[in-house]
């Protein structure tokens, strides 16, 4: 496993790689798995149990992330640090980069941030989160399978006041290589209610699956769990098991080792 210190902030890790066997054309992606902030940034201003809160991080998808590179055998690349710092699935120049007010929550430290500490935050941790990805891709790339993306997210399973009726969701553009039969694939477990772009639209502009994936025509699913479903160690289980034999067959498809440029709905 590799980590990428800063440097500073008493070393704090900008991303965690988990190695893999970059030929088998797979790879893992958790943008919001740590709800960590380097010392030098304290709380934030924010009292500890924001920090439990999904406007902190995705609870229950990092170890959802690692349980699925452990039992497939593939790398992963984790961000390490809170979404309340910088959203590292946010493109460079999205007004929602730094948050000022998230959910209700006011974030305090982030008031007066000005471009030289967005500048700070992005070249400190945003960025390299994001050269750690293609560094993965390259590294897939050399060894002769062109790979695809799958990114783990989480949601709350109620949304101001109102219940979420899904277990899982799956966000993609327009390229449907990987996520058209994931969705079919979820489906046909009668116990769940799967999402097609929901709880949110899967087309972001300059989001990690935009700039490292559809820009580069590599196919790409991300998928959002409910969070109280992966909330301990058994439905953390139970999640990988249920995914890791859909990815295994799916990954088995020439198609989605292709280079296909799609385009975004963003665009």
């Amino acid at each position: 496993m590799d980590t990428g210190s800063d440097g500073g902030d008493n070393a704090f890790a900008a991303f965690e790689a988990v190695d893999g066997d970059h030929g088998r054309g797979l790879i893992l992606l958790c943008d919001h798995a740590s709800n960590a902030l380097p010392p030098r940034y304290g709380d934030l201003g924010l009292v500890a149990g924001e920090f439990q809160r999904h406007i902190a991080y995705d609870p229950g998808a990092a170890a959802v992330t690692r349980g699925l590179a452990a039992r497939l055998g593939v790398p992963a690349v984790l961000s390490t640090f809170s979404r309340l710092l910088i959203d590292p699935n946010r493109g460079a120049d999205d007004p929602t980069l730094i948050m000022r007010l998230s959910d209700g929550a006011i974030v305090p430290g982030n008031a007066r941030v000005d471009e030289a500490e967005r500048a700070r935050r992005t070249q400190r941790y945003y960025a390299p989160y994001h050269a750690a990805i293609e560094r993965t891709i390259e590294q897939g790339l050399a060894s002769g399978k062109v790979p695809a993306l799958f990114s783990v997210h989480s949601f709350t399973p109620v949304w101001k006041g109102v219940p979420r009726p899904w277990q899982a969701g799956v966000l993609w553009d327009l390229d449907p290589r990987l996520a058209v039969p994931l969705i079919e694939a979820l489906r046909g477990d009668a116990t769940l209610t799967v999402g097609d772009n929901e709880p949110y639209a899967g087309a972001l502009r300059g989001d990690t699956m935009y700039h490292h994936a559809t820009e580069r025509g590599l196919a790409n699913a991300l998928i959002e769990i409910r969070q109280d479903l992966i909330a301990d160690d058994a439905g953390v289980t139970a999640w990988v098991d249920r995914l890791a034999p859909i990815l295994t067959k799916l990954n088995g498809s020439a198609e989605v080792h292709a280079v296909r440029r799609y385009g975004s709905k963003a665009d």
